[in-house]
């Protein structure tokens, strides 16, 4: 890192550790953790927050940009939060101490989407990224025991790769490609809106080779975050770029088990009122059920996965980010600053507590 930059990374270490040990007293408490978030508070500032079961805050750790998604690490107390498109960086968080262990760049010409997963074995992190000079989507991959240093880059045939999971059998990786170009020089304005290309792609994550490609319907249904099922079928939401009087799909399956895909509407009125787009998927491995936010609509979406069939709207002021709970249930963040816990039978939803933060799209499970 350039001078500057440790010093910088020193100086927010610093801050990161004192905020860090103020709420949460000692890391007693850790084991209590239940999901790391994104926030934003009243005045703007960026934070990255873990809170436990009852929606209690465990630590803050101050940042200097927005961010969005994370991954827990599958064999170590640690867990990486990406910076918001088009974010520079990846956080990785000491779980034990709620401290921030390292930022890693996303080098020249580069910026990350949000999110990364990492290898059943937890020795490889894969972050999608944008090369901007070309618009061309990679998977940068980082060696995880040498302190994350940068291996090679994945292509994937396509524009601005958003979320990716790792499939259960450990090799592939399920990627949701929005389709928009993007460069840092326009901030966040979209550049090929008459021309986008969206797909959601099943990938080697050691050769690289595109093993499945599934195109929307409509060109301009942006697909953006999805999640996978321990039996391989995946959920994913779009974003549509289109006419706003247009309700298209807004969430596609896949069963990677056969091949099949398909897009699943909710009935005419309940798709006109879910504004075009989707933050946020979860599956509950503990039931059938996928919840899928649509902030702009202010309802979560209910769907019997495996089956494909609506289940319903629950009403939720500004929902982002969907973590399943083990009783087959959900915690819903919202935008407003509450905390919502969704049963599967789509009952009223139930607030849990409310911070004066403006949560992101995402829940990081801890």
């Amino acid at each position: 890192m350039q001078r500057r930059d440790f010093i910088r990374f020193s100086l927010l270490s610093i801050a990161a550790f004192s905020s860090a040990h103020a709420l949460a007293g000692n890391s007693l408490e850790l084991p209590d953790l239940r999901f790391l978030s994104s926030v934003d508070n009243t005045l703007g500032e960026h934070f990255i927050v873990a809170a436990n079961s009852a929606g209690r805050e465990l630590f803050r750790i101050p940042v200097a940009e927005r961010c969005h998604s994370g991954c827990l690490h599958p064999n170590a107390s640690q867990t990486v939060i990406m910076s918001r498109r088009p974010g520079k960086n990846l956080y990785v968080i000491n779980m034990l101490n709620g401290t921030l262990d390292a930022l890693v760049e996303a080098g020249d010409s580069f910026h990350f989407y949000g999110h990364g997963v990492f290898s059943q074995d937890g020795s490889r992190f894969y972050a999608t990224a944008n090369h901007y000079p070309s618009g061309a989507g990679q998977i940068r991959v980082y060696a995880v025991n040498d302190g994350y240093r940068h291996l090679q880059d994945l292509s994937v045939d396509g524009m601005d790769p958003h979320e990716l999971r790792l499939h259960p059998d450990g090799q592939r990786l399920v990627v949701a490609l929005g389709g928009i170009k993007t460069h840092p020089d326009y901030g966040r304005i979209k550049l090929n809106l008459e021309s986008m290309q969206p797909a959601l792609i099943v990938m080697d994550r050691d050769s690289g080779e595109v093993l499945q490609r599934c195109e929307p319907s409509h060109h301009q249904l942006s697909c953006h975050h999805l999640d996978i099922s321990r039996d391989g079928i995946v959920i994913a939401g779009y974003q549509f770029e289109g006419a706003k009087w247009q309700t298209p799909p807004l969430i596609a399956r896949l069963d990677t088990r056969t091949g099949e895909f398909s897009e699943i509407a909710f009935p005419e009125q309940e798709q006109a009122s879910l504004g075009n787009y989707t933050a946020s998927v979860a599956i509950n491995p503990n039931s059938s059920i996928a919840a899928i936010t649509a902030p702009r609509g202010d309802h979560v979406m209910l769907l019997d996965y495996r089956s494909g069939q609506p289940m319903g709207l629950v009403s939720v002021p500004d929902p982002g980010g969907v973590l399943a709970e083990r009783d087959g249930g959900f915690v819903v963040s919202s935008g407003h600053g509450g905390l919502y816990r969704i049963q599967a039978s789509g009952a009223e939803p139930e607030l849990i507590t409310h911070h004066a933060l403006r949560w992101d799209n995402h829940l990081t499970r801890a």
